[in-house]
């Protein structure tokens, strides 16, 4: 039986535990590859790949033709779906997307179950693990999907999505996000517009894990139907980690044969109990994904993603250890992506090793501080595995654990109370250098206190106010700790 290769860190998984076996692959499904075909099979693939390109674009461009443009349609009350006709020419395109899926190496693909009705099932979604899943439904379903609004300027790309009735949305919008939701629930409710197709993983993963699924297929409310999708294979990890398009482009165009999977599970329905709300729907969602998969579901979530894109950008090694399970963060915390990139940017740039860990000297040197004994005594309530240096796991989530303690806010206020100038209603450089000589007993250098009072003055302005204070201690709770001497005795945080 052969097995999966383990994939590389990439910007599209948090899917990187040695200590987790990697799902087995079917047999049979991966043979040896006959290398000398490659160069007499690509050209035909290629001729294929394009006249399939050129067809379905012209078939779409006809089909839209005349019609109201998608985004225009959005903005109209009760938007009605593409008339029958046009849906029948789009049956070229869609022709076309299975000629382009055979010019990639999938010559056939392994389909158990089937399709439930669109009136039982309105929804339907699925892991994503490359960019052939889109092609794959577009060519069976001919769904509806959610798309972030940036994709319709991608050419040809765009001209298909606004074929299918794209719902727009921007992931990072609240209100871009509601109104999404609320499309999804009107189509979904209408039998004349397709089924509504989405990946509620958010992002593309190597299919050994499941990540904390987003709530958008769910919060309507209406029967979902999951489809799980495996490539089978034993030398070519087909998932879109971190590779670049084209380069996975150009490796399947060179596979003799490329397998797939698509397998229709049956139909989950929303609990009957109102009180279980979209959260437990999206759980049960993933629990029948994954039991079918063999994977196992994680609370990683697109955060997570990001968090790791950027350390990769900085040219970071290990990188999956800056992931911090960014689903369960924010439910236990209430932490967002936002801000957990935002502390990113900090632990970044306190000269990470390779493991993605930061010692205590780093950490202070930061912010322009020495390791004096308060120092080290906070840094050891990250530090609580003792190791003298910690994660960005560690780093958040003990920020975050600060920032809920019931205290918390009582003591930023009193800090700025006790420590502003009475007649400028500030702290300045001088207040700030008498709190540190009282909290930390050792004198700072000049540097050292410009750094430190940057990172307090949020507006640059020259002056802490009170809402440079309280923005810079909410980011970086440990801070009120400098702050002990002013504050002992009136408040009480954990560390101090």
């Amino acid at each position: 039986m052969a097995s999966r290769n383990p994939s590389p860190a990439s910007l599209s998984t948090p899917l990187l535990s040695d200590s987790i076996s990697p799902t087995p692959t079917t047999n049979g499904h991966a043979g040896h590859h006959n290398h000398d075909n490659d160069d007499e099979e690509s050209p035909t693939v290629l001729v294929l790949f394009g006249l399939s390109i050129a067809v379905g674009y012209a078939a779409t461009w006809v089909a839209l033709r005349g019609w109201v443009d998608v985004r225009e349609r959005a903005a109209q009350e009760g938007a009605g779906p593409m008339p029958a006709w046009r849906r029948r020419l789009m049956w070229i395109t869609r022709i076309s997307a299975r000629c382009i899926l055979f010019s990639f190496g999938y010559h056939w693909i392994r389909r158990k179950g089937k399709p439930a009705p669109r009136e039982l099932a309105p929804i339907v979604v699925s892991n994503h693990v490359s960019y052939i899943e889109p092609i794959y439904f577009f060519y069976e379903l001919f769904p509806t999907i959610v798309s972030s609004d940036s994709h319709d300027s991608i050419p040809f790309v765009g001209t298909i999505i606004r074929a299918m009735q794209v719902i727009y949305v921007d992931r990072f919008s609240p209100a871009s996000r509601k109104s999404a939701v609320n499309e999804i629930k009107r189509k979904a409710a209408c039998n004349s517009f397709p089924r509504v197709l989405l990946f509620p993983e958010g992002t593309t993963t190597n299919g050994r894990f499941l990540i904390s699924f987003q709530h958008g297929a769910f919060i309507p409310g209406y029967p979902v139907q999951p489809v799980i999708v495996r490539y089978p294979h034993v030398h070519f990890d087909q998932s879109w980690g971190n590779i670049s398009l084209g380069k996975l482009m150009f490796k399947m165009f060179t596979q003799f044969h490329n397998f797939m999977e698509v397998e229709y599970l049956p139909v989950v329905y929303p609990p009957e109990i109102k009180q279980e709300n979209a959260l437990h729907f999206a759980e049960n969602t993933s629990y029948a994904m994954a039991h079918a998969l063999n994977v196992i579901p994680t609370s990683y979530s697109y955060g997570d993603s990001m968090i790791m894109a950027r350390a990769v950008e900085d040219g970071k090694v290990n990188c999956s250890n800056y992931m911090v399970e960014m689903a369960w963060v924010k439910e236990t915390y209430g932490v967002s992506t936002s801000e957990a990139m935002a502390l990113l940017e900090d632990f970044l740039c306190m000269s990470p090793d390779k493991d993605g860990r930061v010692n205590a000297q780093d950490f202070w040197a930061h912010f322009g501080l020495n390791c004096t004994p308060l120092c080290k005594k906070i840094f050891q309530y990250f530090d609580f595995e003792a190791k003298e240096s910690i994660t960005f796991r560690q780093f958040l989530i003990g920020c975050a654990h600060l920032r809920k303690q019931p205290s918390f806010q009582d003591a930023c206020e009193t800090a700025f109370e006790r420590c502003r100038n009475p007649l400028t209603s500030h702290i300045g450089r001088e207040q700030l250098a008498d709190v540190l000589r009282s909290s930390m007993l050792e004198l700072m250098t000049d540097n050292g206190m410009m750094k430190l009072f940057k990172t307090l003055d949020v507006d640059d302005d020259d002056g802490i106010s009170k809402d440079d204070l309280m923005a810079s201690l909410t980011k970086l709770p440990f801070m009120i700790a400098l702050f002990a001497g002013r504050i002992n005795g009136e408040v009480y945080i954990e560390i101090v």
